[in-house]
């Protein structure tokens, strides 16, 4: 059976994957969802940014790898990892994200800066587990999909959303294309899903980051990772009731531990509340 149409229990729910007619695959009722506790490395260091900025990054003093190995042993099902100098073109972190992909001991989402099939193919090659696309799936998006039919379930799609606008360049420069348009163009391609990000409400505003993913969720075939929306654990659980988001990065809430992990973790895998019907 292909992977694409594969069902994987999880606990108490069942997530099916048919990624050729699939629109609300993913079932709420009972459903959990993925929590991809997230590192972003900027020369070497984990690091957090404001708007994408790589001029003022938040450094936190850990170490990446202990880091990532913490995140399985807290329970986490994958990781996600986005290498900024790899947005600028630069391969200073390579040996890193290497270390950390074969100790982390969870499959890593990586992502930053992918511009060709050769290094798609080279950090599959790696061990990575997905690869994440953004600016070279706005600019070529065929050799995306060709790409993600020859790799099912291992390619995720980035949308990065300012001002109602597409954002590529690691949110620099605005694409005339629609992110409704946008994403409609990969109904019906394999991807492992498509990453949201509400740029404006990246810092400020989580519940007007839920308006817009949940706006977009609506509207596509594929299943939605939510960036960005996570402050708190009741984050967490406000996600769960949103149909078509099947998971969600953390990154800056665990480092700064306004999150822990594991809570957050239980509460993503728990079978929602029943809601009581209208009479």
């Amino acid at each position: 059976m292909p992977i694409w149409e594969q069902c994987y229990p999880r606990e108490t729910s069942t997530v099916c994957v048919d990624r050729y007619n699939h629109r609300g695959f993913y079932q709420k009722k009972g459903a959990t969802m993925i929590l991809y506790p997230t590192l972003e490395i900027l020369n070497g260091k984990c690091v957090s940014l404001t708007r994408g900025r790589l001029d003022e990054p938040v450094i936190w003093h850990v170490d990446p790898v202990e880091t990532a190995r913490g995140f399985a042993a807290a329970g986490a099902d994958w990781m996600h990892l986005t290498d900024m100098d790899g947005l600028r073109g630069e391969d200073g972190n390579d040996e890193l994200i290497a270390e950390i992909i074969r100790a982390a001991g969870i499959p890593v989402q990586l992502g930053g800066g992918f511009r060709s099939r050769d290094a798609i193919s080279r950090w599959i090659d790696k061990g990575a587990g997905r690869i994440v696309l953004g600016t070279m799936a706005v600019r070529d998006p065929d050799t995306v999909k060709e790409i993600a039919k020859y790799n099912p379930d291992q390619i995720v799609v980035a949308v990065d959303i300012f001002q109602g606008k597409l954002m590529t360049d690691g949110w620099r420069s605005q694409s005339a294309i629609s992110p409704e348009d946008f994403v409609s163009a990969f109904d019906g391609v394999p991807l492992a899903g498509i990453i949201v990000t509400d740029i404006d409400a990246d810092i400020e505003d989580s519940d007007g980051s839920l308006g817009v993913i949940s706006g977009l969720a609506a509207t596509t075939r594929q299943q939605v990772i939510a960036r960005g929306t996570v402050r708190s654990v009741d984050d967490v659980a406000r996600l769960k009731y949103i149909p078509n988001i099947a998971g969600t990065l953390i990154g800056r809430a665990l480092l700064s531990k306004d999150v822990d992990l594991g809570a957050a973790l239980e509460i993503a895998r728990a079978a929602p509340e029943p809601t009581a019907p209208f009479e």
